[in-house]
């Protein structure tokens, strides 16, 4: 999403009736929340939930880094998505890569996997480094492309292998940094990279999806993964045009958290989420957006692969009987937009807790 400054001043004047003098104070609010974490004795106990990053992309904005959450359970982590700058957020956050067992990808936007590679790249040695395999976890080959949207013709990049799914993302990623890793592994004894990382392509059911038919049908969450900490369900939601994209589900003896990852409303969050202690829903207020001046084809795509923070609520949290909210992959994600505007929007039609992502912001889960 490309928003100037003075674009989203303007929309957020013209749509609330005022202008954002509010901003400092939203600032102090951000300031306040990333202040500090938990010690790692407090994070070692329980479910400890932590928004590395909370921006919507691709494009970078001002108080907000690309979206990234870290469920913490019993000191073990586990991380859904690794947008722009969730790798320094990861760094700051304190949180060791030698706790990291898994990553979690929700789909192959740019936005949601920038640092990705990054995370394996500088920290497969040196100073805290990787110390096992971690898994990476996330969506195969598309399979089909769409036709452009403009409905002009646009060139295809590597027409052989045109949508490749994660496993290709980093092994391309790995041979392209080749010679560096060469050179850390003979001049600085790293071990070698490929023994760091086993990626796991999530294959779809069989329940009549397609990336150029029914992206997200109604169906039933199914298993990703389980280990002594938490057990990982996922359900298809839909993004359009990408395909697959997942919501996950995280259950633990402390209690369960879902991450949305970018998705429409759609019934199957609502069957995902149901009774979870902790709903993490990306939102867009297309109210600002609508207003910023955008193209024809950005704003078509954000009314129908996004979800405005006014249906989350009734549609989403509500029948899902969730205890908490959490509003992240903000976007417009500038901290130009105060968090009480967020909250009380997506309050409305939702009896439940209403919190707003930012940044380094820690969640205790069931706590």
């Amino acid at each position: 999403m490309s928003l100037s400054r003075r674009s989203v001043l303007r929309a957020t004047a013209v749509t609330s009736g005022a202008a954002v003098a509010a901003s400092p104070a939203a600032a102090a609010a951000a300031s306040a929340d990333s202040a500090g974490l938990p010690p790692a004795s407090v994070l070692n106990k329980g479910a400890h939930l932590v928004l590395l990053g909370t921006a919507a992309g691709p494009v970078p904005m001002q108080g907000r880094t690309g979206i990234s959450s870290a469920l913490v359970v019993d000191g073990r982590i586990y991380l859904v998505d690794l947008g722009h700058g969730a790798f320094d957020r990861f760094q700051r956050s304190g949180l060791s890569a030698a706790a990291l067992d898994a990553v979690f990808v929700t789909h192959l936007h740019s936005d949601h996997l920038a640092d990705l590679f990054t995370l394996l790249w500088l920290r497969f040695g040196g100073v805290d480094p990787l110390t096992h395999p971690v898994a990476f976890y996330g969506p195969g080959s598309a399979g089909a492309l769409p036709a452009p949207s403009s409905g002009q013709p646009v060139a295809t990049l590597a027409p052989d292998s045109p949508t490749p799914g994660l496993a290709d993302f980093v092994e391309k990623s790995v041979t392209a940094s080749a010679y560096d890793i060469n050179l850390r592994m003979r001049d600085e004894n790293w071990p070698d990279i490929r023994n760091l990382y086993r990626v796991h392509e999530i294959p779809v059911p069989d329940v009549g999806a397609s990336p150029l038919g029914a992206m997200a049908p109604l169906m039933e969450p199914f298993p990703v993964m389980s280990d002594e900490h938490v057990r990982v369900s996922a359900i298809l939601v839909a993004h359009p045009p990408v395909f697959p994209s997942f919501a996950f589900r995280f259950d633990t003896r402390y209690g369960s958290v879902t991450f949305s990852g970018d998705t429409t409303i759609t019934p199957n969050m609502v069957t995902l989420a149901r009774g979870s202690d902790v709903l993490v829903h990306e939102a867009i207020d297309l109210e600002i957006v609508k207003a910023a001046g955008l193209t024809p084809e950005q704003l078509r795509h954000h009314e129908n692969s996004h979800s405005d923070v006014t249906r989350i609520g009734p549609e989403v949290a509500r029948p899902a009987g969730v205890k908490t909210l959490v509003l992240s992959h903000l976007a417009p994600g500038t901290k130009e937009i105060p968090d009480s505007r967020w909250k009380s929007r997506a309050s409305k039609g939702f009896n439940g807790r209403v919190r707003v992502g930012n940044d380094l912001k820690h969640i205790r889960v069931g706590g």
